[in-house]
């Protein structure tokens, strides 16, 4: 994640100090002629996935009612193509209200305290931005952000991001902005095979009287073929069944295709892309702990998880045990039975480990999932990934602390 100009938080939480807190597209902006037909639904994709109350010039008595509501806590903007439309909207009893004039191509652009002219439609979520950063001042914090369109409406319905991405390129000509996590400490979170070569590290978190918390055992195949393939899984202390993934993370379309092996014979038509790495199965009474890291401050969920190997064998022995594959963003064999609390689990030492992939990772943002090994107690950390959508968190707990992390990085990376 980058900071970026172009990117106060533009929500509809109007707080009184003069940010954008709902907008008006009147018909003569929404049906201009030289607009390409894309614009409006993106734009009001991103309008109302920011919270950012938006209606339209003809609104009925109860929706003018509450743009009104949301002008007692902040501006009005109304986006109109022409002087005389503006005109009629000064009429309103609207009070904050600001005008983005949306002008024909080649007029002299003329900016006042309250009017903008834009070229196009695209230009308005940029346009809120740079209003709401000068209400702001000194209390502005710019942030930019890169991610496919999907993840950024996820964040934005929350508050969690601006209205404008950032461009590419943007860090060769800002080389003073403070990047909150560099690329390169994310890179190790994106192979399955470095994270499990980092997760053996964790035995220095072992203590006498608590449980154990370590990786999985694993094994990095380049050919499900090679012939000392049994051998090999064994030295890697593996036993039936493994769960097969591809080695990369995310970013390719089948990152997330996964694979339970019942056989070993069964591997020479597997689908997982390679190279893979083989993992140990671990038995989990079907309960999967996410853990979320927003800077200082830990979360965890309690979700259901594949059953243990005597539920699967059950579920799954009709088909003659072969490969169980998957999608592990989309769909996972699970029981039926309930999950558990999450009473189990061990809060400090996952905290304690939370703390130590945050110091070896040198990460801000993250999240890991984590079973708890029937018999044994074993927590075990299956998966690391960055930046989680933390979801599972409600959004008036991870906010703040999402932005709180953000925070405390820019100010010690200002002091160092």
């Amino acid at each position: 994640m980058e900071m970026e100009e172009g990117g106060v938080s533009v929500n509809g939480n109007g707080n009184g100090n003069g940010i954008i807190g709902g907008v008006i597209l009147d018909d003569s902006a929404v049906f201009y002629t030289d607009e390409p037909i894309p614009t409006l639904p993106s734009l009001l994709r991103i309008l109302r996935s920011s919270s950012l109350p938006t209606d339209d010039a003809d609104a009925n008595a109860d929706e003018m009612s509450e743009i009104m509501n949301f002008a007692k806590k902040g501006v009005i903007l109304c986006v109109v193509s022409n002087h005389l439309k503006k005109q009629l909207f000064l009429n309103l009893p609207i009070p904050n209200l600001h005008f983005a004039l949306l002008y024909a191509e080649g007029a002299t652009a003329s900016q006042s305290s309250s009017l903008f002219h834009i070229n196009n439609l695209n230009e308005l979520p940029l346009t809120i931005c740079r209003f709401n950063r000068k209400a702001l001042g000194d209390n502005a914090v710019t942030t930019g952000y890169l991610m496919k369109p999907s993840r950024q409406d996820e964040f934005a319905k929350r508050g969690a991001f601006p209205l404008y991405p950032t461009r590419d390129g943007y860090m060769d000509h800002h080389a003073d902005c403070c990047v909150i996590d560099p690329l390169d400490k994310i890179y190790p979170v994106l192979d399955r095979l470095k994270i499990q070569q980092i997760l053996l590290r964790l035995e220095d978190l072992n203590a006498t009287g608590r449980h154990i918390i370590r990786g999985p055992h694993f094994l990095k195949v380049d050919d499900y073929s090679e012939p000392d393939l049994n051998q090999r899984l064994s030295e890697a202390k593996l036993s039936l069944p493994y769960i097969v993934k591809p080695q990369v993370a995310c970013g390719v379309a089948d990152a997330h295709s996964m694979a339970i092996v019942f056989k070993v014979e069964d591997f020479k038509d597997l689908k997982v892309p390679l190279p893979a790495v083989i993992q140990e199965y671990v038995n989990h009474s079907s309960t999967l702990y996410k853990f979320y890291v927003l800077g200082e401050k830990v979360f965890y969920a309690v979700k259901k998880s594949t059953p243990n190997v005597d539920i699967l064998m059950k579920l799954f022995g009709n088909h003659g045990l072969k490969p169980l594959v998957f999608d592990s963003l989309k769909s996972l064999p699970t029981d039926k039975e309930k999950v558990h609390s999450g009473d189990s689990i061990d809060h400090g030492l996952v905290t304690d480990a939370a703390k130590w992939l945050a110091r070896n990772l040198g990460l801000t943002i993250f999240g890991f999932d984590v079973v708890i090994q029937e018999g044994s107690g074993d927590h075990v950390i299956v998966d690391v990934n960055y930046l989680p959508s933390f979801k599972e968190v409600p959004d008036d707990v991870a906010m703040p602390a999402f932005w709180d992390a953000i925070k405390k990085k820019l100010e010690s990376n200002r002091t160092t």
